[in-house]
């Protein structure tokens, strides 16, 4: 099914924001309208169309149905299914994992912050430790989209000390594994339908034929660009979002609202104009776009423009509980990682201080 009419006819004036558990019946109607196969690899039932494909489903669900939180738990999906395990898996574990998570019969997460320690790797503790065939976790992962309906967890562990540095590989974990439980986190009111769990490895022991990608060198080569790469493809459900907020903010506005719409309507083009052209460079080059200029700016620009939306809402009186809703979605989705970006903010200024 056309994903646009998907979201017409499956969530438009769908109540998601308010309610606290998860819709699992619109999550089947996802799957069987097949949208699970969205970027994924046609040999292992998916549709194609890589990271491009995945940020135009991402926008038109969020288009749809004025719900960040949505786009953020099905884009969630895709991208552990499309750039952890199609990107990094071997042979046999895209044969084992991806026809599943491309049917929708199982939900994938990824599990790389910590309690205290968010996701930098000086301070994350969690380890894999070899023992003959097998790997044994130990250790609490937090914050984890999807958490509590997931199938598949990829989870990011130390595996060996160089130097006192530590070094990490990653780890295909099916939920029922002995030693693995959940950990109920509060709640993220703005973020729903969206849910969020932590994970708690008890002598966890996976083979290591779930080994996931190079050994050692995880964080560096996966983890890492992983931000860079979702927030890559997110920025599309980003200006999404904005334009659905524009629509609403002008079916309260007046004929002297004409010129402040008119400059909100191209900014958001500006930003979907280079949103697409991340997205497409990254399906090129497959490669994250790491320190790319237009990718930090995009989220720049959308921090400053909510900031104009929330002015003119409150200048003109507007009382829309869905449109209130969707700010607080957008405000919370914004403050992701936001330690991370400003020392991206901080790398580009950086660099014209040193320019002679």
């Amino acid at each position: 099914m056309d994903i646009e009419v998907f979201a017409h006819t499956h969530l438009a004036g769908r109540d998601l924001l308010t309610r606290p558990d998860f819709p699992h019946d619109l999550w089947q109607e996802m799957a069987s309208a097949g949208l699970f196969r969205v970027g994924l690899d046609p040999r292992y039932g998916g549709a194609g169309g890589g990271y491009a494909a995945i940020a135009r489903a991402d926008a038109a669900l969020i288009g749809g149905s004025g719900v960040p939180g949505l786009g953020s738990a099905w884009a969630s999906h895709q991208m552990v299914a499309h750039y952890f395990i199609e990107g990094f898996g071997s042979d046999a574990q895209r044969a084992t994992f991806l026809p599943g998570l491309a049917s929708g019969e199982m939900t994938a997460s990824v599990a790389i912050s910590e309690p205290g320690a968010g996701a930098h790797p000086k301070h994350l503790t969690t380890t894999a430790a070899c023992d003959g065939n097998e790997y044994v976790l130990d250790g609490e992962k937090a914050y984890i989209t999807n958490g509590p309906i997931a199938d598949l967890f990829v989870i990011l562990a130390i595996t060996a000390v160089e130097n006192g540095r530590k070094r990490y590989s990653m780890f295909i974990v099916p939920q029922h594994t002995p030693g693995l439980s959940r950990v109920a986190m509060k709640d993220i009111p703005s973020l729903r339908p969206a849910l969020h769990s932590g994970l708690r490895l008890t002598s966890c022991a996976v083979p290591a034929a779930n080994r996931l990608g190079p050994e050692h060198r995880a964080y560096e080569t996966m983890a890492l660009p992983f931000r860079d790469v979702e927030d890559a493809v997110g920025s599309a459900g980003l200006v999404a979002g904005l334009r659905h907020m524009l629509g609403r903010l002008a079916g309260s506005a007046t004929a002297d609202d004409v010129g402040e719409l008119g400059a909100l309507a191209a900014l958001i083009g500006l930003m979907s104009e280079a949103s697409n052209a991340i997205v497409a460079a990254l399906d090129a080059t497959a490669k994250p776009a790491r320190e790319m200029p237009a990718l930090v700016g995009i989220r720049v620009l959308a921090t400053e423009m909510l900031v104009r939306m929330q002015r003119f809402r409150d200048d003109r009186g507007i009382n829309d509980d869905r449109l209130l809703r969707l700010f607080e979605s957008l405000e919370t989705s914004l403050g992701v990682a936001r330690m991370a970006r400003t020392a991206r903010l901080l790398r580009l200024g950086e660099a014209l201080l040193k320019r002679p």
